[in-house]
């Protein structure tokens, strides 16, 4: 098992593949691992091995993972993406393409706020995002299901902490995708690749705005997850759009 020691931070990682590198995170919310990517629709460590670089992270502090840290109830979203610049830069990767699932949509921009020069290209997978029927719902999922086992197992850590963490991350930043404004995205030049989904965890509504605003956006059919051909024909145009916006070498 692969572990990146980052100061007082365990990155878990994998890889598979060669050619231009593609970082991936999973989905899953705080619970994301490499694991997870196995219940996926696909797997990108599996689909798009073939043809490029493809490392995946565990995210810091699932329960389910190896990733370990800090609880950085501040910096929380900067935090995740530090963990991710951090083993792009271990692996060498100058210049990468970048896929997230759920929770990875908002890191995505996040990243590209932060690192955008560096992001070839951006596939967001049913990302995550803000939805007014359900204000409140990571706050809430995250405080049932993540909050005790994680707070169980870190001595250092309260529910209280915890509380204010998931406030910062979230509940201050009720709106859109929770990293950026809309006008960032306005003026964002990297090509984007949008999959939508439509629950309220994943709202179609604020994945369809990001590619509507983005210059350089695509959007998949939808729904295409319906079946395994929809599947297919998504992983396929997903392929097409990572050799278009892998660099000649």
């Amino acid at each position: 098992m692969p572990i990146l020691e980052n100061g007082p931070v365990k990155i878990h990682y994998e890889e598979a593949g060669s050619g231009f590198p593609l970082l991936v995170q999973p989905g899953g919310g705080l619970e994301a691992t490499i694991a997870g990517l196995d219940n996926h629709a696909f797997n990108p460590l599996e689909e798009f091995s073939d043809t490029h670089h493809v490392a995946a992270l565990d995210l810091r502090n699932a329960n389910n993972g190896s990733s370990e840290g800090p609880l950085d109830i501040e910096r929380n979203w900067d935090a995740f993406t530090d963990d991710q610049l951090a083993l792009a830069d271990h692996l060498g990767f100058d210049k990468f393409l970048v896929m997230g699932f759920c929770i990875g949509g908002p890191m995505i921009w996040n990243l590209l706020k932060r690192g955008g020069d560096r992001v070839a290209g951006a596939v967001l997978v049913h990302p995550s995002g803000y939805i007014s029927s359900h204000p409140n719902i990571f706050y809430e999922n995250n405080m049932a299901g993540w909050a005790p086992p994680f707070c169980a197992r870190r001595e250092d850590v309260t529910m209280e902490m915890v509380s204010d963490f998931l406030n910062n991350m979230y509940t201050k930043r009720a709106d859109f995708v929770f990293t950026v404004d809309r006008d960032f995205v306005r003026n964002c030049q990297t090509p984007v690749l949008v999959l939508p989904d439509d629950i309220p965890a994943h709202p179609y509504a604020t994945a369809m705005e990001t590619a509507l605003l983005a210059p350089n956006a695509q959007v998949s059919l939808y729904p295409w997850k319906e079946n395994d051909r929809k599947i297919r024909l998504a992983v396929q145009h997903i392929k097409m759009f990572l050799q278009a916006n892998t660099p000649a070498s």
